[in-house]
């Protein structure tokens, strides 16, 4: 049988454009289809513009350390459409330089939204596309629960675009998404509050890193809620939003929740031609991303493993090598390295301590230090940096690598390139550091944890 494209990649997001694009490289035929700006989640709506907001909000900090260093900086005032319009304008650049990469591959783009309607074929405003494989890569979207007035709650892909910057904000959730967009919204002069229904967020990363950024934001003036769920929202007549936690109330102008995303399989057609899901709703896929139809792939974050863009990269390339290189092989998900960009910044990779402890009971060995950065010694700002190394006691090698401060995820990046080749604590001993920096501390840790 012939088919019109040897891949058609459905969605343009990173992970998609990565495995359209190198396909195509190699010889293969290949069409993208996409309904909305090109880049996915991580250029229109996720890490791109919120890195840039998280810029933005920290510009507050400088102002205020510039004092120490001799700066008479006077009154500062911060405009929200300037940031935003701006944002806005490099997002439309990098949108453009998506469309290019995929035309000067060779990749025929296909504007609009695709349905699955057998294994080999795929419809786009009605016209009807037929490939020997087909990928879905198209991404996941924010999840609102609902519940009386969540229609007036907004979510973190209509932050970027609001039309007023709010003075006061109640922010819903406890992951990286809620911590940063918290920490983005106390920056920029916002009355903050941050409400999570557990005990204390950032669940999966190490204790001590969610304790440490705990006790930072509140020293920040963001106003944590913990244990504590809205179970419903009313508009008042001033137009602000009135959140009832069922024993306490709190009004705001802007309430976010950034309670989790979910797989974007909408009006995918995937169940009806034999498609099948996880109990979350995402794509099931085996360790070379093929689904339960043989002709069908998946990737990124619509199969529900690590929502990271530069995991989608990795799976995007491993399709490549699995259908148009002839490779068989699967992406390696040990110590992929990670960050979170509150304020102070989170870096990790590798296992945390609990993790570390209920895999090698009895056989870890962990190293912290706790300071004031140097900058901070003329700056006058109450931020303290934090970094812990889990290791294995029985053969030194470092498990995992954590860090609360300035650049951590700059910083943690290479160590995450020391645990994939297996370093031990004597590597990291060994190894001369840089003075004076913040990351020379990882190779001069030399006192265990008593306990």
């Amino acid at each position: 049988m012939s088919f019109e494209y040897d891949l058609f990649v459905i969605g343009a997001g990173s992970g998609g454009v990565r495995a359209a694009r190198m396909a195509a490289t190699e010889g293969a035929k290949v069409a993208v289809a996409e309904k909305q700006a090109l880049g996915g989640t991580c250029v229109n709506v996720g890490c791109v513009p919120k890195k840039l907001f998280v810029y933005g909000s920290h510009i507050k900090d400088e102002i205020e350390a510039a004092a120490g260093f001799g700066w008479d900086i006077g009154k500062a005032t911060f405009n929200w459409h300037t940031l935003r319009d701006n944002k806005t304008k490099e997002i439309e650049r990098l949108n453009g330089i998506y469309g290019n990469l995929l035309s000067n591959a060779g990749v025929e783009l296909v504007v609009g939204e695709a349905r699955v309607i057998s294994p080999h074929e795929v419809q786009v405003e009605g016209v009807v596309y037929s490939a020997k494989n087909i990928l879905v890569a198209t991404g996941s979207t924010p999840y609102i629960p609902s519940f009386p007035g969540s229609e007036y709650a907004i979510d973190s892909n209509h932050f970027f675009y609001m039309e007023e910057l709010p003075q006061k904000a109640i922010v819903v959730g406890g992951g990286y998404i809620a911590v940063e967009f918290a920490g983005i919204l106390n920056g920029l002069g916002v009355d903050t509050h941050l409400v999570y229904r557990g005990p204390l967020f950032l669940r999966g990363f190490d204790q001590d890193v969610r304790e440490f950024v705990r006790d930072e934001l509140i020293k920040k003036g963001i106003h944590l809620h913990f244990d504590t769920n809205i179970d419903s929202i009313v508009k008042d007549n001033d137009g602000t939003y009135t959140a009832d936690f069922g024993g306490g109330a709190l009004t705001a102008d802007m309430i976010l929740y950034a309670t989790g995303r979910r797989p974007l399989i909408d009006n995918l057609g995937l169940v009806d031609v034999g498609v099948d899901l996880n109990q979350d709703s995402s794509i099931k896929v085996d360790d070379f991303y093929q689904t339960s139809v043989p002709s069908i792939y998946a990737i990124g974050d619509v199969i529900g493993r690590m929502q990271l863009t530069p995991v989608a990269l990795a799976e995007g390339m491993a399709i490549v090598d699995n259908l148009v290189r002839g490779i068989k092989r699967t992406v390696d998900y040990s110590n992929i390295a990670t960050a979170v960009f509150c304020q102070p910044n989170i870096g990790t990779v590798g296992l945390t301590a609990e993790e570390a402890e209920n895999q090698f009971p009895d056989d870890i060995t962990l190293f912290t230090s706790e300071f004031k950065h140097l900058k901070h010694t003329l700056s006058g700002l109450d931020e303290r940096t934090y970094m812990k190394l889990v290791v294995q006691t029985s053969t030194d090698k470092v498990l995992g690598a954590h860090m609360v401060g300035a650049e951590a995820g700059e910083i943690i990046q290479g160590l995450a390139i020391a645990l994939k080749c297996g370093a031990t604590k004597a590597h990291f001993d060994s190894t001369i550091g840089i003075h004076p920096t913040a990351a020379e501390e990882f190779v001069t840790m030399r006192t265990p944890v008593i306990g």
